[in-house]
């Protein structure tokens, strides 16, 4: 599967971009929720439409030309059921494997990539030691690399995976007791504090949701950074200068699933928490 026949049969077709249209955010599972709670704080008239793309999750441990593949099908779906006027790539893995090729198939939707926020962690540092905590393939990617090179050249980087961490958040986090998530973290922070870091870049947006626990196992000596920020504020000039705002009223913000149903309660859970209303699958 790699999408591209039916995505460039929308390049045309499919794009409205009208004021009442949707900002759509899209990710692998529920890490972009707290992307999409800052736009809603901040851009309160918008509609919102979130797709979550449980049937491939998750993401970290597949290939390149896999996730490329499957964010390629997912956008497309998207695009064909709410016509968004803006789409937000909430998931560093698809943001750093397929931003590019949506931007090439799609050049009249504006798109909003996720990034590890590399540069204003190199710019904070004191010790020049900083931490990445992000998926395998963001890890991996030969964009970090670059990230690296352009703003992180007198650094010294050290690139975590936290395993298990995305698929706790996904299936476990409500259930979990507080000596469960400090466990799931344990080696990452082992490892961070070991090296003398002193930011902490979350390079997935899966481990916003651990926030708290990482800050309490850090330490008030490490300072922990995430790209929510940088992207809200690119949210809003892409808005304002590539598109319009909504003139009318809100329409309510809606949940998608891939996959198939039922839409598993978790899910609801996660809906109720963000102020969304689950819309089925897509």
């Amino acid at each position: 599967m790699d999408g591209t026949d039916s995505t460039v049969s929308l390049k045309s077709s499919s794009v409205s971009m009208n004021g009442t249209d949707p900002i759509a955010f899209f990710d692998s599972g529920v890490g972009g929720l707290p992307y999409l709670r800052w736009a809603k704080e901040h851009l309160p008239n918008e509609n919102y439409v979130y797709l979550l793309d449980r049937a491939n999750f998750p993401y970290g441990t597949k290939t390149k030309e896999e996730v490329l593949g499957i964010v390629l099908d997912g956008i497309s779906r998207l695009i064909v059921k709410v016509h968004p006027k803006i789409i937000v790539l909430a998931c560093n893995t698809a943001t750093v494997v397929a931003l590019q090729k949506l931007r090439t198939l799609y050049p009249a939707i504006p798109f909003v990539g996720v990034v590890p926020a590399v540069k204003p962690a190199a710019e904070r540092t004191h010790g020049k030691r900083i931490g990445v905590m992000a998926t395998n393939r963001t890890l991996q990617d030969v964009y970090l690399d670059n990230l690296i090179k352009q703003f992180a050249p007198h650094c010294e980087v050290v690139r975590v995976a936290g395993p298990g961490i995305v698929e706790f958040v996904e299936q476990k986090l409500f259930q979990s007791t507080p000596e469960e998530r400090y466990s799931i973290l344990n080696e990452a922070i082992k490892v961070l504090k070991e090296r003398k870091v002193d930011e902490v870049v979350l390079g997935c947006t899966h481990f916003l949701y651990l926030e708290e626990e990482l800050r309490l196992g850090l330490g008030e000596e490490i300072e922990l950074i995430d790209s929510r920020d940088g992207v809200g504020r690119q949210l809003i000039k892409v808005l304002t200068t590539k598109s319009s705002p909504n003139p009318e009223g809100k329409k309510g913000d809606l949940l998608f699933l891939t996959g198939t149903s039922p839409v598993e309660e978790r899910y609801y859970t996660f809906a109720r928490m963000f102020g969304l209303e689950v819309a089925g699958v897509l």
